[in-house]
């Protein structure tokens, strides 16, 4: 996805155990507190960037966050971009599909983070990796 907006700053952060993602979700909600999103659309934003990172980590074997504040125009929005160069997602329709899941999950996760962010894209190479950039705008 090219990002729809200018980047203003940007923080990375590490997902290599399950206490990353803690602090994925601590950091999502330091920025979107400082960015003024309303307690419903934080709680939105955080679901998602959880269950991105989880899947970062038990997916991908591990991989990274960048937060981004973005602006276009006169809105600005948060984005998150998940990377990780584990083993891909071989059919990216049916892993959106509610209810598919690989492991022992509801199958809820990619499908649910999309259905919270306004923009929402996988990039995705079997034995390469997967990216996920999503963005939710105020």
């Amino acid at each position: 996805m090219r990002t729809t907006g200018t980047v203003q700053k940007t923080e990375t952060v590490p997902i290599q155990s399950s206490s990353d993602v803690v602090v994925v979700r601590q950091r999502v909600r330091a920025w979107t507190t400082d960015m003024k999103f309303s307690l419903v659309e934080q709680t939105k934003i955080i679901t998602a960037a959880s269950e991105l990172g989880r899947n970062t980590l038990e997916h991908g074997g591990g991989g990274k966050m960048e937060l981004s504040l973005v602006v276009n125009g006169a809105r600005q929005g948060i984005q998150l971009c998940f990377s990780d160069q584990g083993p891909g997602i071989a059919d990216i329709a049916q892993a959106l599909k509610d209810g598919y899941s690989t492991g022992q999950g509801m199958g809820l996760g990619l499908s649910g983070s999309k259905r919270l962010m306004n923009e929402f894209e996988i990039d995705s190479k079997p034995g390469v990796g997967t990216s996920i950039t999503a963005i939710r705008w105020k």
